[in-house]
């Protein structure tokens, strides 16, 4: 009978049965490796299902929306601030409107109520200006005159303690009022809407419960209502359909519909591209993702390798009796398979569940940043695809090269070193040369052009190119390392001892080296990319900051406007046309002065602030779009410093700021025209300079204050040593360009002398001249604030104290002192924090290798054991040998991290520009591999275990 060496049918699948099952059973043989495997792959994959999930869960539906905004009711009547019947509100937001804001005299809006279709019920919300008693200050609240409890506001509205009022002299309040004035259930308070009892704790869905809100029923509260800004919602069956709300638009109404939201109507921009914003998210996320991921595969490519090297002897036997290459190859991919299934779907499991429990928990607390749990099923099924592709290639590796090992080599009992091939260095530089065309390609598109609508939708193009040009440079890094380990070995001929054996090992056993210092390589890249990305951000939220005044500096007015007496419909933007302010009440500044340091013990200094004077005029409508002035004309001016020629902010089409980091778009007054609570065009000499500039001033613009010039606060403002002071009438705005403001036509224009002066902080402020200068020019001056530096911010009891007096010598209800705090103060310590997160991550990475690396080592310290080396020896080979991990990982993985990061961020504009953390870099270059080595030392046992020497070959 001839002998048949055909294929049998089905034997490649039974097999693979073969490989799964053996798989399964060193898994459960060996469960502290198995278990360490899971998770490394179920910790990123939960971290990023959770952050996608949370990411989501940002986002409200169409179904919360209905229920937060409407409860049961079918639509919300609001009246627009428009100035004419062209306005077009958004289908999903009744606040947002479109269309010109050219004036129409003959435009009369109607009043919601009056045009409510017949067949519903109605039910108003109106706010309530209403503040009250904390102490002796006058705290302002939020006040709601509302029916509340109301079963169609089921949804909206939600009783949490308490019951419902039942005398006229009982109310509702939030959580958050409670904490804020100090009071139980059923106390008393005293507002200035009368004296109530909280019965209730009431929470509002579209506010968190730390607002304190006064929730009143319509008639408690009259006379502090707003009735044109009254709402209305219908309680009814019949629905109000878009185009009812189209035809409501024209007569000045606006409406937020349960049909429209439901089932919103197709809209211009409906196919418009995914924001700049979420697109820098989702990049962020997604090379995070990559290179968390990555670290995980080579972690896992490590025990993967130690654990290949242990079956060694079982893999032989089952290739000795005759498996193929193939089949042994597929033992050691099935445990890769069984762990990463483990590890991808605990590690989902995890996320979701993690993402549920921070929504469930912040909902609890009455915040409203989650509206609902809502998963990303896309995200978590890539995060899962990731997850088990990383295990499967970490398991590929080591089980190729087992499978390539002769049966009687792996038989024998010795084990001698491998012989480093040319393909992984020849393979590795294709890499980096593959890796380097990606980074630039994309750093290319991202980089080049001025038109940042265009680079917009790029952003999707350059983040693939990017993110998938660092991976291949952390790939091609690691393929190279086995080079870099040759290479510190020729140079360490005159090092210690320890770390001569430590770089001669790491050359011998390039199996065991280059496992681990990848694994730090790809946490060391991740560590240093997420510090460039934090780093980039803190600085750009740093130079975004609004700045009000200094840090720990207020101020107060000198000048208070009557209440204006309106005569006409209002116009957003300012006050009403034909609405007349009286005469202002002027205050003394010592007066002032005295209020603020008798009621405040951290006052510094004080320094009153003159100002030329601008205030709004009486407007009223023309026939041809125009204003006029029922008043003083000169009461209509307003006067800034105009931005030369070539100076102007370089901008988009779309109104898009083409260069954040550019000199003409940063600094005092940003965007031009910004108002604070400095004056922005300051009359006085060097006292006023020096308190606005937050510094002593130059003598160069002491002297050219004196000479009749001006201390401009902002470069921009100034060419070739001059600015330009103008004059605009309020009455007529220039031309708009799309949806752009372009300001008022210029009345006069003059030319000063001027001296930049640049204040520490962007304060918003023009610039100071000199009284002499004002009077020359014809300017009118007035006391306009008290500028107060404190020490610190005050506590709330401090707080109280002095908006209590500031209310009784104003005369104002709920009169406070806003003290500037600054930018946040806390970023650099974050940016720390992160340094110590980075190491932490980056030293279980070399904590995991580096004893994955000394458990195969073992048999070459048991020799060095038999030889007579000293115990203290072995421990300080342990730890050069983490030494050298760890310091070349960290190394490449800091260049294989800064590089890509930063290009990020330019080339996806992402912030104003990418900011490099040089110091926190070192610490973690310099941490790293130290802690990394005395820790090895500290846990290498002086003494080995006895063990065979056939079982640890």
């Amino acid at each position: 009978m001839a002998l048949r060496l055909d294929p049998v049918p089905g034997g490649r699948r039974q097999s693979y049965r073969v490989a799964l099952r053996m798989a399964r059973r060193d898994i459960s043989r060996h469960k502290g490796r198995s278990l360490l495997i899971i998770l490394l792959i179920m910790l990123p994959v939960g971290g990023m299902t959770g952050a996608a999930t949370l990411i989501q869960s940002t986002q409200e539906t169409a179904a919360e929306q209905v229920r937060y905004e409407l409860g049961s009711t079918q639509a919300r009547f609001r009246p627009i601030p428009a100035p004419n019947s062209q306005m077009v509100q958004e289908p999903l937001n009744d606040t947002s409107f479109g269309g010109g804001w050219q004036a129409d005299p003959g435009y009369v809006p109607v009043d919601p109520r009056d045009v409510i279709p017949p067949g519903y019920g109605v039910l108003t919300e109106a706010p309530v200006a209403v503040t009250g008693e904390s102490g002796e200050a006058e705290v302002r609240l939020i006040g709601k005159a509302v029916d509340a409890l109301n079963p169609a506001f089921a949804g909206k509205y939600t009783l949490l303690q308490g019951r419902a009022p039942a005398a006229p002299q009982e109310v509702l309040v939030s959580p958050g009022l409670l904490k804020r004035l100090g009071l139980q259930l059923g106390e008393g308070m005293t507002t200035s809407a009368g004296t109530f009892t909280a019965v209730g704790t009431l929470r509002d869905a579209t506010l968190s419960d730390n607002n304190a809100i006064l929730f009143l029923k319509p008639g408690q509260a009259e006379a502090g209502t707003g009735e044109r800004e009254t709402l209305y919602y219908l309680v009814g069956d019949a629905p109000v359909t878009w185009q009812q709300i189209l035809e409501l638009n024209k007569q000045g109404v606006s409406v937020l519909s349960r049909s429209v939201l439901l089932d919103p109507p197709p809209v211009r921009d409906a196919a418009a591209p995914r924001g700049w914003e979420d697109w820098a998210l989702y990049l962020t996320l997604g090379l995070v993702g990559a290179l968390a991921l990555l670290e995980v595969g080579l972690l896992a490519g490590a025990a993967f390798a130690v654990g290949a090297k242990r079956q060694v002897r079982e893999l032989a036997l089952l290739a000795a009796s005759g498996a193929e290459a193939p089949t042994v190859r597929a033992v050691v991919t099935a445990g890769g398979l069984w762990l990463g299934a483990a590890g991808v779907l605990s590690g989902a499991a995890l996320g979701l569940a993690g993402g549920a429990g921070v929504v469930l928990w912040t909902r609890l607390q009455g915040s409203v940043r989650f509206p609902g749990f809502h998963p990303d099923i896309q995200v978590t099924v890539v995060a899962m695809s990731m997850g088990l592709g990383a295990c499967a290639l970490a398991a590929l590796v080591p089980a190729r090269q087992v499978a390539r090992q002769a049966a009687l080599g792996a038989l024998k009992s010795g084990r001698a070193p491998s012989v480093p091939g040319k393909g992984p260095a020849r393979v590795g530089t294709a890499l980096l040369v593959l890796a380097v065309l990606l980074l630039a390609a994309g750093g290319w598109l991202g980089l080049v052009g001025d038109d940042l609508d265009v680079l917009t939708e790029r952003v999707p193009v350059v983040a693939g190119l990017l993110i998938g040009g660092t991976v291949l440079l952390v790939v091609a890094l690691v393929l190279l390392t086995g080079g870099f380990v040759s290479l510190l070995t020729g140079h360490t001929g005159r090092l210690s001892l320890p770390l001569r054996l430590a770089a001669r090992d790491s050359a011998r056993n390039r199996t065991r080296t280059v496992p681990a210092v990848a694994a730090v390589l790809a946490a060391a890249t991740l560590a240093s990319a997420v510090m460039v990305l934090a780093a980039s951000q803190f600085e750009d939220a740093k130079r975004t900051h609004y700045w009000s005044a200094h840090q720990f500096q207020a101020t107060l007015p000198l000048t208070l406007d009557g209440v204006p007496v309106a005569a006409g419909p209002s116009v957003q933007g300012g006050n009403s046309p034909g609405a007349a302010n009286p005469d202002p009440a002027f205050h003394d500044p010592d007066a002032v002065a005295e209020v603020v340091r008798q009621s405040l013990e951290a006052v510094e200094w004080t320094q009153p602030l003159y100002s030329v004077v601008t205030r709004w005029c009486d407007l009223q409508a023309t026939e041809d779009g125009g204003w006029v002035a029922g008043g003083d004309p000169a009461g209509c001016l307003q006067y800034g410093l105009a931005v030369p020629a070539g100076h102007e902010c370089p901008a988009t089409p779309k109104g898009r700021i083409a260069d954040a980091s550019d000199w003409r778009c940063r600094g005092s007054m940003f965007p031009a025209g910004i108002s604070g609570q400095l004056p922005q065009l300051i009359v006085g000499g060097a006292d006023e300079l020096r308190a606005v500039l937050g510094r002593e001033p130059g003598q160069e613009a002491l002297d050219v204050l004196e000479n009749g010039g001006m201390a401009v606060s902002n470069p921009v403002y100034v060419q070739d040593g001059h600015t330009t002071l103008e004059s605009t009438d309020m009455r007529k705005p220039k031309p708009t360009t799309g949806q752009r403001f372009e300001g008022y036509e210029v009345v006069t224009s003059t030319r000063l002398r001027a001296a930049v002066e640049v204040p520490v902080a962007p304060v918003p402020y023009y610039g100071v001249i000199s009284p002499e200068s004002a009077a020359r020019l014809g300017l009118t001056v007035e006391p306009a604030a008290l500028l107060v530096q404190l020490r610190g911010i005050p506590t709330d009891a401090e707080g109280d104290k002095v908006s209590a007096a500031l209310a009784r010598f104003y005369g104002v209800p709920g009169m406070t002192l806003y003290v500037e705090r600054g930018a946040d103060t806390d970023n650099s310590a974050l940016l720390w924090l992160l340094v110590g997160l980075s190491a932490l991550i980056t030293l279980s990475a070399a904590g995991i290798t580096t004893g994955l690396a000394l458990a195969d080592a073992r048999t070459d310290h048991m020799t060095l054991a038999a030889v007579g080396a000293a115990p203290r020896l072995r421990k300080s080979l342990a730890g050069a040998q983490a030494l050298m991990t760890a310091g070349l990982g960290t190394l490449l993985g800091l260049a294989a991290g800064v590089v890509p990061a930063s290009l990020i961020v330019s080339a996806t504009r992402m912030f104003a520009g990418p900011t490099i953390p040089w110091l926190q870099l070192l610490a973690l270059l310099v941490a790293v591999p130290l802690t990394g080595s005395a820790l090895a030392w500290i846990f290498t046992r002086a003494r080995l275990p006895m063990s065979r020497r056939g079982v640890e070959a």
